[in-house]
């Protein structure tokens, strides 16, 4: 492993709290649009100190830039969606998260753009404006089908002036940061031959891609990200505590190791786009060990809204088929059931675990004993480790801590904090111990 690793040094501490906000204040999808005067966008800034009780340390925001639908469809990358408000109320966001110490993480979409988007408005009788697109003027590229998403021509330079000029411009205005969405649709020689102007003006930024497959360490490092979304991670993890299958989740850690070499990736067990976990896992008590491995294993954890309360929510391939996974939210606090508090009191927990333990950011694993319902890994950076033990068997195991002994610090049905060589984990139960 080497000891680079990219971005601003804060980002070794970021554990981010996902928003989609258009869906979060009710302006998307809604009856009659909201009105800029409604200011919806500052409702976010409601929920911050529920942020900050999390453990969260930044706020990662879906699109606020104005578009006609979900936010993904851009019409002006320097306007805020009249639907959620205003400058002003982005300036409020902005100054009520950094009074709490908080980041802010943007969504730039940055491969497409929306039909009400100005060039493409003047494409068919402008050649110059044409040129901005892929294709020719009614046969425009569009991105994976979708006729409303108008593939932006990267290899014209006035396109990159304009996404440099973009992202600085939000940054200069207090963002932390960006997510490239679907910057795996993006030749990586355009994020290389941007990136490094927007960082030579705001070098304490940082820049994260949405990959989904292939080789993460040799897309970030070509276009020059700071990190990618984890997505091979997150469906092993959920695929495996349903399949009762931990051999796939451990070669998807011995992958992840493989990244970390070379970048932090975010990691996440749910996100505006997914199924939420609590959903996608046939039991429910296995949310719990989902959340162990997020939180004990390497790269920048984010935590999608709601997941921490126990909501439930599933995607589905239609038009619409994302309204599920993305509700609105009222005004804090949220009453809950049972599970909701479970959930609740489970991820403040593991998170100040995880804040505890600083040296996460960069931990690497390996599996100490392997089998399909028993999974025993120690998480090491340098001379730090815990040893993780997950059980999904409906038996209770036994598993030996290694050559030598371990302090119990968390795990399900309240164990006491014992020093052992071995230790009995409950049928569908976890443990996080600490080597002595």
């Amino acid at each position: 492993m080497t000891d680079r690793v990219p971005g601003p040094g804060w980002i070794t501490h970021a554990i981010w709290w996902q928003v989609y906000p258009l869906g979060f204040v009710g302006a998307y999808p809604a009856a009659e649009p909201p009105r800029p005067d409604e200011h919806r966008l500052r409702r976010l800034a409601d929920w911050f100190d529920h942020a900050i009780e999390l453990g969260a340390s930044g706020i990662a925001l879906g699109p606020v830039f104005a578009s006609r639908t979900h936010g993904y469809d851009t019409t002006d990358h320097y306007r805020i969606d009249p639907r959620l408000g205003d400058d002003a109320d982005f300036d409020h966001v902005v100054a009520e998260a950094h009074r709490r110490g908080l980041r802010i993480l943007l969504d730039g979409v940055f491969n497409h753009v929306g039909p009400d988007f100005s060039r493409y408005r003047d494409a068919a009788n402008d050649g110059a404006a044409a040129r901005w697109f892929r294709g020719r003027p009614g046969r425009f590229h569009t991105f994976e089908g979708h006729e409303g998403l108008i593939t932006l021509n990267h290899d014209n330079p006035e396109v990159a002036d304009y996404v440099v000029d973009v992202m600085a411009h939000w940054l200069e205005r207090g963002a932390d940061g960006w997510r490239l969405d679907a910057a795996y649709a993006v030749p990586q020689a355009f994020w290389a031959s941007t990136l490094p102007r927007v960082r030579d003006r705001h070098p304490d930024a940082w820049f994260v891609g949405e990959l989904i497959h292939g080789d993460y360490a040799a897309v970030v490092r070509a276009a020059t990200f700071d990190s990618a979304t984890q997505y091979e991670l997150w469906k092993a993890i959920w695929s495996s505590l349903n399949d009762g299958n931990f051999f796939e989740l451990d070669w998807a850690l011995q992958r992840h190791n493989d990244f970390l070499g070379s970048f932090a990736p975010l990691t996440f067990i749910g996100n505006h786009d997914v199924t939420r976990i609590a959903s996608q896992l046939t039991r429910p008590e296995h949310v719990a060990h989902a959340l162990v491995i997020l939180l004990t294993v390497g790269g920048v954890p984010s935590v999608y809204a709601g997941d921490e309360l126990g909501f439930r929510g599933v995607k589905e391939e239609r038009y619409g088929g994302d309204d599920a996974v993305r509700p609105e939210f009222g005004s804090p606090p949220m009453q809950l059931d049972a599970f909701g508090v479970e959930m609740w009191e489970l991820h403040r927990y593991l998170i100040g675990l995880r804040r505890r333990h600083p040296w996460l950011h960069r931990a690497s694993t390996t599996a100490v004993r392997l089998e399909n319902r028993g999974y025993l890994y120690e998480t090491r950076s340098g001379d730090d480790a815990l040893l993780v033990a997950l059980n999904i068997a409906d038996e209770p195991q036994l598993f030996k801590v290694g050559s030598g002994r371990a302090e119990v610090v968390a795990g399900s049905a309240a164990p006491p904090p014992e020093v052992v060589d071995r230790v009995t984990v409950e049928p569908h139960g976890w443990r996080i111990l600490r080597p002595v």
